[in-house]
């Protein structure tokens, strides 16, 4: 999440309306609006690389991949969100006939940058929560094959589970499908990083 663009509060139909008339894309939080950083090369590459072979798996069974440029909402009034790529399978539902807020995703990758990455481990992911629909949550880092995965359960709220060899994946429950890392990371030239990288993910 970018620096404020506005020193103002917005309500959140004056935000739908800001939006909807940019040219740029900003997440709505708390009121505040705030700018969406550019992506780098890496970042698109993953992105399309998922979007690609989610669309190759899910093709025929009446679900739907979205690019960056469909927001989310994940509460009456708002954080409204833009995520990396969602996922939704059987009706899809909207905030109005606009189509452009999407309020039952099944499925929400986000890829992380060391700007972003702590606000979609913690601020977003506390919002995600609040959407019933949503089953699968799944960060991907940029620097190396390290996929961190959340899975919404009935007997615990979610588990957790990390996928960071390329010959894994990790299997999608909301969607019934498996994400290989290879294909995630395909193209992807990883910078040399320290030999030992401990436990915790680097961003």
């Amino acid at each position: 999440m970018g620096a404020a663009q506005r020193n103002m509060k917005m309500t959140p139909e004056e935000y739908l309306a800001f939006e909807r008339a940019s040219e740029t894309r900003h997440d709505y939080w708390d009121g505040q609006v705030y700018d969406m950083a550019g992506e780098s090369e890496t970042h698109s590459v993953i992105c399309t690389n998922i979007s690609t072979a989610l669309k190759l798996r899910l093709r025929g069974r009446g679900c739907r991949v979205f690019s960056p440029n469909m927001k989310v909402k994940t509460a009456s009034g708002g954080p409204f969100v833009y995520a990396d790529v969602i996922v939704t399978c059987g009706e899809r539902q909207y905030h109005d006939e606009k189509q452009d807020l999407l309020l039952n995703p099944q499925v929400i990758i986000e890829v992380l940058s060391p700007s972003t990455a702590d606000y979609d481990r913690e601020e977003k992911f506390a919002r995600y929560r609040e959407i019933a629909s949503l089953k699968d949550y799944v960060l991907v880092s940029q620097r190396r094959p390290y996929v961190e995965h959340f899975i919404r359960q009935e007997k615990f709220p979610w588990g957790f589970s990390v996928a960071a060899d390329l010959s894994d994946s990790i299997h999608l429950t909301a969607i019934g499908c498996d994400l290989p890392l290879a294909e995630i990371y395909e193209e992807i030239d990883f910078p040399a990083l320290p030999l030992f990288q401990g436990i915790e993910p680097e961003e």
